[in-house]
């Protein structure tokens, strides 16, 4: 089935950045709440854009949260000591995100994540900038399994991002990110494949309807996670019936589910 990583907590929107620094808990609870009538299957948690106040942040996001989440956290930040913390506070098995082949973040990521019990998205990002092909987004995807499996973690629990490009600026590149998904998942069954979508769309009009087209077609090619607003009733439509035709969904159960609360429609 395909998992969902609610991205809604994070402090760069505007709204949860004047929730946070308000102490205003109500408006963050019922966030929660929300993301995972949704059909969340993860909270992303994201403290960083209060610069100096991300470790206080992050706790009391933490300490929120807790109580109602019903799914595992996403605990969001470049930052080992803040994840450290946060990986200590948690109850259920978080997914940690992220980590990529950058020097500066692999050597200080690395440590952390040795012993741990957890997931990780892991970036198709190194030290020379975006993949610029698909034997580059592979190649690094290769790289981190090898690396991150020689420190104990399984590649189930793997999720790659392939890091999507916008079509605006090169009509191949989402061509690009399909053909890498296809080679990594015939390398890898095992490893998972997620990361946001919306960069796709990026300088075009009707952006939604692009996003919602290309997470099918990503979706066709492997994908089997995202990092998205799932309070998006389109997009969660596209997902749940893309995952009953791709043969997810037993018995068509969670497209009638949806049909029958109303997220899903003609």
């Amino acid at each position: 089935m395909f998992e969902v990583i609610g991205e809604r907590i994070n402090t760069s929107r505007k709204n949860v950045q004047k929730a946070v620094a308000e102490r205003d808990a109500a408006y963050i609870i019922d966030d929660v709440k929300k993301q995972q009538e949704a059909g969340a299957n993860f909270i992303d948690v994201n403290a960083g854009a209060r610069i100096g106040h991300e470790e206080e942040d992050m706790k009391w996001l933490l300490d929120t949260i807790q109580p109602i989440a019903t799914v595992p956290l996403c605990l969001d930040s470049p930052d080992p000591a803040i994840l450290e913390m946060a990986y200590q506070m948690v109850e259920k098995t978080p997914m940690i995100n992220s980590i990529s082949l950058e020097k500066d973040r692999f050597d200080t990521m690395m440590p952390f994540l040795t012993g741990k019990e957890c997931k990780v998205i892991a970036l198709c990002m190194d030290d020379a900038g975006m993949p610029s092909s698909s034997d580059d987004i592979v190649a690094r995807a290769v790289k981190l399994v090898e690396e991150l499996n020689k420190i104990g973690i399984k590649t189930e629990n793997i999720y790659i991002d392939p890091l999507v490009q916008p079509i605006s600026t090169d009509s191949n590149k989402g061509v690009m990110v399909l053909d890498a998904v296809r080679a990594i998942k015939s390398k890898f069954p095992e490893v998972h494949i997620t990361g946001g979508l919306s960069n796709i769309s990026y300088g075009l009009p009707q952006r939604k309807i692009i996003n919602r087209t290309f997470v099918a077609l990503m979706m066709d090619a492997g994908m089997d996670s995202a990092i998205i607003d799932p309070l998006d009733v389109k997009i969660m439509a596209t997902i749940k019936t893309a995952d009953m035709l791709l043969g997810n969904d037993n018995f068509c159960g969670n497209y009638l589910k949806g049909v029958r609360a109303g997220v899903i429609e003609s």
